[in-house]
């Protein structure tokens, strides 16, 4: 029966942690990879590793997917406004199924930020806290790919465009806060906890710097109000509700709530985390 169950494990994250415990030596008989369509992990099945079909939405299909497990990974799900139920199906399943110690994927300062993705993790770490469980919290905030995945938009305009006053993001790569996955999914632990990951900080401008010294094409940082990006953004297509959504993200960076000084991310994975540069070249490559 499997140590560990990782549930969205066809997605960009679940996949990077199915490998890292792969990679950390964790035979492929002790994991389960939890994902909606199987055939998307035929190859961590030919490796072995257990597959096992559930829906987020269909609770009915969760207990299985978790019976056995003794550390289950909670990937967050990708589709706002339906999560909280979602995970607490999640959560109840797991719970029903004895599992020891549950881990979530939540944002940064889930308990106190005015970010507009934040009040789903809240309420899920609520539910999380409620259902007697221990856990691990990963409160990971952004993703360098956030930024890096639009590389190829840069170079073509020449510009980032963004709204955050110059403040900084403490963002970090997926393999990043992967490992970071492993580490707590594989890791004794007493108690609960907490932790509030975030890589090393850098600013729009240092983010231009980046590409432009890695790519060798100039790209320059333009800061504009939260309004005006919202407006840039309609006038290029996005619709109104979706571009008042990403300045309202940018927003929160602007006022300091995706950037942390916890050395939690490194003190997990045991190394820096991916230099800025480094992960800009990577996707240049």
């Amino acid at each position: 029966m499997p140590t560990y169950a990782v549930t969205g494990a066809t997605g960009r994250l679940g996949r990077l942690v199915i490998e890292h415990l792969l990679d950390a030596g964790v035979p492929a008989t002790e994991i389960a990879a939890v994902v909606r369509t199987p055939e998307k992990a035929a190859d961590f099945a030919a490796r072995g590793v257990e597959i096992r079909q559930a829906n987020y939405d269909d609770p009915s299909t969760l207990p299985g997917a978790v019976a056995g497990v003794r550390r289950l990974l909670l990937i967050s799900g990708d589709n706002p406004g339906q999560r909280v139920a979602q995970h607490t199906a999640v959560i109840d399943a797991a719970k029903l199924a004895g599992v020891e110690r549950l881990i979530y994927t939540s944002i940064l300062r889930a308990d106190t930020t005015r970010n507009p993705l934040a009040p789903e993790h809240k309420a899920t770490e609520e539910v999380i806290a409620a259902s007697g469980l221990p856990y691990t919290i990963l409160r990971n905030s952004w993703y360098t790919e956030n930024y890096t995945d639009q590389l190829p938009q840069y170079l073509q305009t020449g510009v980032i465009l963004g709204a955050t006053g110059g403040s900084r993001v403490s963002a970090a790569t997926r393999a990043d806060y992967a490992a970071a996955a492993v580490a707590a999914l594989t890791r004794q632990e007493d108690g609960n906890a907490v932790y509030e990951l975030g890589g090393t900080a850098f600013t729009f401008d240092e983010l231009a710097a980046a590409v432009t010294e890695v790519t060798g094409t100039t790209v320059a940082h333009r800061d504009l109000s939260a309004t005006e990006l919202a407006a840039t953004l309609e006038n290029v297509g996005l619709d109104a509700g979706t571009a008042g959504f990403v300045a309202a993200l940018d927003h929160s960076i602007a006022i300091g709530e995706l950037t942390t000084d916890s050395d939690d991310l490194s003190r997990l994975i045991g190394r820096p985390s991916t230099p800025l540069h480094d992960a800009v070249r990577a996707a240049h490559a």
